[in-house]
């Protein structure tokens, strides 16, 4: 087949095809993919489930590997590759209020160390028969959209990221002392600069950012609530609706993301996830 990149939105993404992932990518078509990566933000691959040491070949052809902060979610054998299984086991695991699930808040994966991760390769190995969508938005796009003024306003601020913050409507998974260890807060610029394109977007994220530096509090929520309400709106956002074996590699550096976790109780919904090293945002 030849390779075709078709968009799956107005807002981001786009679905390729045509494409062997277990070749490496190289010339005209390494280009492309690479091109339409930086265009489109996500690239939705269809495959079948990957075991986790091809999934690690496949992000290799992407990047750099950086292994996740939390241990226990580690694969064994392939320490790059997480094991993200969302289930509810048990009728008491699902709560009525879904906002009390940090999943369907809506994040930047790994804002809370100094250097995140550029990139999320996630790959669907079991999903539920109705439910569990993962959304974007394109923090990119609102940026631009925003009034001079507002683009004056926050440009040159900085926002404190942590593991958690009483922002987030619940507490994270808990950390070992190592882990602990590993994550200070960190500053990072409320409107960060892809290295690659030289473009703006919004960086925050509503589980992680707890608030703006030097500003005080109630200035801090104003412009995080502006944020907010500017990255989320409708028209900046795609659902994906997941397929077994769909591989979806995106920019942290200008989507957030978000999940629908009103699926049913005892239907498995199981990931593969891999991390990007990327660089310190600017």
């Amino acid at each position: 087949m030849t390779l075709q990149i078709k968009p799956l939105c107005e807002a981001l993404g786009a679905e390729v095809t045509g494409l062997d992932l277990s070749k490496p990518m190289a010339g005209e078509e390494g280009q492309a993919v690479h091109e339409a990566f930086l265009k489109h933000h996500l690239l939705c691959f269809r495959s079948p489930p990957l075991s986790p040491a091809d999934f690690a070949d496949v992000a290799g052809k992407f990047g750099t590997l950086q292994p996740q902060l939390l241990r226990s979610q580690r694969d064994g054998e392939v320490p790059e590759v997480s094991i993200l299984d969302s289930t509810y086991v048990r009728v008491e695991d699902k709560p009525d209020d879904m906002r009390q699930m940090r999943l369907t808040g809506w994040h930047t994966d790994d804002s809370y160390l100094e250097v995140p991760a550029k990139a999320t390769l996630l790959q669907s190995i079991e999903i539920p028969k109705s439910g569990g969508q993962t959304s974007f938005c394109n923090t990119q796009a609102a940026y631009e959209d925003l009034s001079e003024a507002e683009k004056q306003r926050l440009d040159g601020l900085f926002a404190v990221h942590r593991y958690d913050t009483p922002r987030a409507p619940v507490p994270p998974k808990a950390r070992t002392q190592a882990e602990i260890d590993e994550t200070p807060e960190v500053v990072h610029p409320l409107v960060r600069t892809n290295e690659d394109t030289g473009q703006k977007a919004l960086y925050f994220n509503a589980n992680r950012t707890d608030r703006v530096a030097d500003v005080s509090h109630a200035e801090s929520e104003e412009i995080l609530n502006l944020v907010y309400d500017s990255m989320t709106q409708a028209r900046y956002r795609y659902d994906h609706e997941w397929q077994v074996g769909d591989l979806l590699i995106w920019d942290n550096r200008c989507l957030v993301h978000s999940v629908n976790m009103d699926f049913p109780v005892g239907q498995r919904r199981l990931h593969q996830r891999i991390l990007l090293r990327g660089d310190r945002p600017v």
